[in-house]
Formats: C-alpha cells, structure tokens, sequence
C-alpha cells in the first residue's frame, strides 16, 4: 500500500484533495472507513488531543491498522498538538502524521518548537509526516456566532513567513490561514483567499492543509484545492450530523436502550457527510 506521503503527491498531481475527518468514538470511526470502502478513496482520521484521551492512543491506531488489514487506504493524523511531549507519544505509538500547533506562540517559539518535533519525526521515522501552522483561524469545533476576534486579513499567512518557516523547520505540510475558521459560523463562513492559496503554495514549497473546512463554500473548496490545497480537515460537520440523528432517534425511540440501535442512524449520517465531501473534494 502507498503511504500518505505517496497519496498527497498522487492528490497534487491530480489537483483534489485528500479528506481529514476526525472521530471521538466508534461510531464516527466506521462512519469514515465505511465512505472509503465506498468510494474506493484515501482517507485521513484525526484525533486532537481531546479526542485521542476519549479514544484511546494506541486503540486510535489498532482501529486504523484494522481498516488497512482490510486493504484500506485508511490512516491516522494527531491533529492540533500542542506539546513536544504529546507528539512523541503519538510517533512512538504509530501515527503516521502528527501536527504541532504553535500558531498561538510567539513567531520564534513556535519555530522552536516545530523544529524539535519535525527533527524527533524525522528521527524515527522519514515516512511520518509532520504538518505546523501558522497565522490565526481560532479554535473549537462548534456552531459559533460570529467570525472569531482575530480572524482578519491582518493574521493571515504571509507568503514569506511561510517560506522561512518551512525552510527553517522541515516540516512536510503547512496549514496557512487563508480566511478559514475553526467551527462553523452561523451566519456563513469568511469566504477563502484563493491568490494567498496560490501565492503560499508556490513560495513555500510544500502541499497545503486547509483546517476549519466545516461550512466553507462548495465553490470555494474547489477553488482552493486547484490553487494548492491537498488535505482538507472538516469535524464540526461530522459534530453536528452525529448529534442532530442521534437525537432525533431516541426521541422517535424514547424506550430502546441498545446503544448500536439507536446511534445507526447518527453513524449513517456522518457517513453521508465524509461521502459528499469526498466526492467534491475529488470531483467525482
């Protein structure tokens, strides 16, 4: 089986873009695998650091692992770490792609940081990709109601800091901020800065990670991935299927007490979710 690493180019070359969809339980994990079955596509399973504690570090990787005994290309990304210490527990667990978020820090404590990761990576193992970011897209996975304070063109990645920063850490994908947000705006989410994509793609020189994917226009997420963007994270939206079904279910089934009956119909709605994006993100 290809790696990840194979399977971004490969996405490049073709001008789509891989999916990233995170999970916090069973549910969601089948809801993914389920929709690469399906459509015969890679996929991407992210675990922050909240729902790496909910899951489970080392049962994240066994349920990937299973999927790819399956012949899957399934694989599995600790998403938004903040610590050294927290990514190198994922590496030594087995992940095959981890990122460090630093964006929060001061410029040159998050280059620190993501140089220590990127050189531990590269250590134990070339093959696992290591991704940063930098520029400001707020945080949380939820309905907001309002653009996060501090999301303006002004915290936006610059072409040349991505350059430098590339250059002086070594790491393999960068996640800019290019008018994306974390959650999902109520009122419609900011619309994407698609010559930033471009222009932070051509002078940084390594693929692009568009985080906050939740509630993005369609014809943005087109635009975005033919100007340079190869990965695209969306959970807000897996949050929001999950829990609208879920609800609705035992409310039309207010006496089944047997969890995998009433919670199908919540995975078959997060499985609709990864299934549409992977079709739009692939140009299916």
């Amino acid at each position: 089986m290809k790696t990840l690493k194979e399977y971004i180019k490969e996405a490049e070359r073709k001008g789509v873009a891989i999916g990233h969809f995170n999970i916090s339980n069973l549910e969601g994990f089948h809801a993914i695998v389920s929709a690469s079955r399906e459509l015969g596509l890679a996929v991407v399973v992210g675990v922050s650091e909240g729902e790496e504690d909910a899951v489970g570090i080392y049962q994240a990787v066994a349920l990937v692992s299973s999927a790819r005994k399956e012949g899957l290309p399934v694989f599995l990304n600790a998403d938004h770490h903040y610590s050294f210490e927290r990514v190198k527990a994922c590496v030594d667990a087995g992940f095959d792609a981890v990122i460090i978020d630093g964006a929060k820090l001061p410029h040159e404590e998050n280059l620190a940081l993501t140089k220590k990761c990127a050189d531990y990576v590269k250590s134990v193992n070339p093959e696992i990709i290591i991704e940063a970011e930098i520029g400001f897209i707020g945080s949380g996975s939820q309905i907001i109601e309002k653009i996060p304070d501090g999301v303006s063109e002004e915290t936006m990645t610059r072409p040349e800091e991505a350059k430098e920063f590339v250059e002086k850490t070594g790491i393999d994908l960068l996640a800019p901020s290019v008018g994306n947000v974390h959650g999902m705006v109520r009122g419609g989410n900011p619309r994407l800065d698609i010559a930033r994509i471009k222009e932070v793609r051509r002078v940084s020189g390594v693929p692009l990670v568009l985080h906050g994917g939740s509630g993005i226009a369609d014809e943005d997420f087109v635009a975005g991935i033919k100007a340079g963007i190869s990965m695209v994270h969306i959970n807000t939206e897996l949050r929001v299927a999950y829990t609208n079904a879920l609800q609705k279910a035992l409310a039309e089934n207010p006496n089944e007490t047997t969890p995998y009956k009433y919670s199908k119909p919540a995975m078959e709605a997060m499985k609709q979710v990864v299934v549409n994006r992977l079709k739009l993100f692939n140009g299916m």
